[in-house]
Order: C-alpha cells, then sequence, then structure tokens
C-alpha cells in the first residue's frame, strides 16, 4: 500500500474561539505569502462540518468540526514520495506546524490551545486504503512507529472505526496525558 492524501486532525482544548474569527487568520495567512494559499471556505453554517478551510495546491488547512470535534484538519493533496512511514511523519509534522502557528497569531494568543493527546490519521483514498482490518494491519507497524516518536515513553493506544467500512480508512492515536505542540514537534525531530 503506498499512502497518498493523507490527512491528520489535532483536536483542540474547549472551543473558546468563534469558528469565524478564523476566517479572518487564514486570510492574514493568504496574504503573507506569494501564491502558497488560494483562498478561505467557510462552512461555518454548518453544524458539525468541515467549518473554515485555507485553500491550497498541496494541502488545505482548516479548523474542522467534524463530528462535533474540533480540531486542525490538515489535508495533503499533492503527490508525495518516499516511505509510507516518511510521507505520515511529513503530513503530521504539517499539521503541528500550523497548529503551532495559529497558538502564535496575536489574535488568538491564550484563545486557542491544541490538545496534542489526540491525532486522528485519515487516508483519503478507499481504493489505495480501504477502511478494512487488512489494511490496518498492514499499515500500523508505521502508525505505530510514529506513535512511539510523538509520545516518547507514554503509553497509547490505536483505535480505528471500523463499524462501517464506507468511511475513509481512519486511526486515531491517544494518550491519557496532554502535551504541548512544541513538544510534539520536538518528539518528531527524530524521524
Amino acid at each position: 500500500m503506498e499512502l497518498q492524501k493523507i490527512n491528520v486532525k489535532v483536536f483542540t482544548a474547549e472551543p473558546k474561539v468563534p469558528l469565524t474569527d478564523f476566517i479572518d487568520v487564514f486570510h492574514g495567512w493568504i496574504q503573507a505569502t506569494d501564491g502558497v494559499y488560494l483562498d478561505v471556505a467557510d462552512y461555518s453554517h454548518m453544524q458539525a462540518g468541515p467549518g473554515i478551510v485555507l485553500v491550497a495546491d498541496d494541502a488545505n488547512v482548516s479548523i474542522d468540526e467534524t463530528d462535533n470535534r474540533r480540531g486542525l484538519l490538515y489535508s495533503q493533496k499533492s503527490k508525495m514520495s518516499g516511505s509510507n512511514l516518511e510521507k505520515l511523519s511529513t503530513v503530521l509534522r504539517s499539521a503541528l506546524e500550523n497548529c503551532q502557528r495559529l497558538e502564535q497569531e496575536p489574535a488568538l494568543r491564550g484563545k486557542l490551545r491544541f490538545l496534542g493527546n489526540q491525532v486522528e490519521i485519515l487516508v483519503n483514498d478507499r481504493l489505495v486504503a480501504p477502511n478494512t482490518g487488512e489494511a490496518f494491519e498492514e499499515i500500523r507497524p508505521e502508525i505505530d512507529f510514529l506513535a512511539r516518536r510523538l509520545y516518547s515513553t507514554t503509553n497509547f493506544t490505536l483505535l480505528r472505526n471500523q463499524q462501517d467500512t464506507r468511511l475513509r480508512f481512519n486511526v486515531t492515536i491517544s494518550t491519557p496525558l496532554s502535551f504541548e505542540t512544541k513538544t510534539l514537534l520536538n518528539n518528531l525531530q527524530a524521524i
């Protein structure tokens, strides 16, 4: 299985920031880059939906509220090279870098915090990675290795929603302790 279209979601603490506040933040990101980001899509009117999406060629960054759980969803769109572990690490690192950038935004400082105790990995390609036990067992060693790096010596669990095979392939890495974004990024440097 050669993974592509990897998505990573990192969950926030209790939402203190109105969802629509991210529109101005993301517009600021567009203005601060030379064509990296293209547009902002506002889905705040949808309950438990995609939220606010910052669109780019390579990946979308969104404040996602799927299943009524707010978090930053980083959705890799462009083709990636390397091993599955390298791809997973790259997308996770990009997601965490965007989390850290949002936490440091002047308009959001002190109002937004990512918990770091749960990371959801999804693959947005049902042909390459169906939501089956076989697919999970095939990619499990890479996800397990990534989780060990991410959470160091802390115990973690891998959980997937296997009740509906029509869902995208998904694995949630969970640990009982909360981690700062900076710590998680430092832990990933070894990969």
